[in-house]
């Protein structure tokens, strides 16, 4: 899902739109291109002048303003803002001999990016690791930092699920906190929303409005269609995120944020026909 570079130059673009007849990637200052429609409302496509470091947008049919990735990777400029291609192999991981740590062994400090130090940034807590080592602290469990409109917030309104927030730093500054703290035993855990998205800045329904559904009522706002009318594709966006944080960002697990506000009623919750039919 989204911009992902290509080890042979270039990168691939991929997006969920089937309220839409057309999706082309727009650039910064360079032009656009058109994506090809794939079966089951995907578009995607390789662009070879694309690169790590470029801003892009998709625009919807022949709408004149483009919108953020859904699955986009870093937004600096906001929700509201262009999307930045990142690509997670120009980071250097020095945790090659982390193997984890056992469930017994675990002494949680749950943290708040953004309230933890003065200047609220990765590179500030990062450099506090040591002592909450030293404290006897073995994982520390991040409060979520999906990117969110506003200069605060608890992480708990995230609409860009796959865009660390910029008000931490940037992607690498977050694997740079990570790959210290597994240099000093420490475990990383990220606390994820599943239950719902934010309402500002939100672009799901622009693409499809199956993202959410009224069968069931949210405490905060509409719930996640896990099991209704394509539920597959959602069910695959929130899937693909949470293997990228595992795989992208070397944490050691997730924690689900109100799992009671997740509903799924189908006889199989688990889209194994899905994942047996994509490999």
């Amino acid at each position: 899902m989204g911009a992902e570079p290509q080890p042979n130059g270039g990168v691939h673009f991929r997006v969920w739109a089937p309220a839409c007849g057309q999706v082309a990637v727009e650039f910064d200052a360079h032009g656009a291109e058109v994506l090809t429609p794939e079966t089951g409302g995907y578009f995607s496509g390789k662009i070879d002048r694309a690169h790590a470091g470029l801003r892009y947008r998709f625009r919807l049919n022949d709408e004149p303003q483009g919108i953020p990735d859904p699955a986009s990777r870093f937004q600096p400029d906001g929700p509201h803002g262009w999307s930045e291609i990142i690509d997670p192999a120009d980071f250097a991981w020095s945790d090659k001999k982390w193997r984890g740590l056992s469930r017994e062994r675990l002494v949680i400090y749950e943290m708040h990016i953004g309230s933890f130090t003065p200047e609220g940034s990765w590179a500030a807590a990062a450099k506090q690791l040591p002592a909450l080592a030293e404290l006897g602290i073995t994982c520390v469990e991040l409060m979520p930092v999906a990117d969110f409109s506003g200069r605060f917030g608890w992480g708990y309104d995230g609409v860009d699920l796959f865009a660390p927030t910029r008000l931490y730093g940037r992607p690498n500054d977050f694997r740079r906190f990570i790959d210290r703290a597994h240099g000093l035993g420490v475990a990383v855990i990220l606390d994820v929303v599943y239950n719902h998205v934010g309402p500002d800045g939100n672009y799901l329904k622009r693409f499809s409005s199956d993202y959410f559904t009224d069968r069931y009522a949210n405490e905060w706002g509409e719930a996640i269609n896990f099991d209704g009318p394509n539920a597959e594709p959602v069910r695959e966006f929130f899937l693909e995120n949470a293997g990228y944080w595992i795989d992208e960002y070397h944490l050691d697990g997730l924690r689900l944020d109100a799992t009671q506000q997740i509903f799924d009623a189908s006889d199989d919750p688990h889209p194994r026909r899905h994942r047996e039919a994509r490999a």
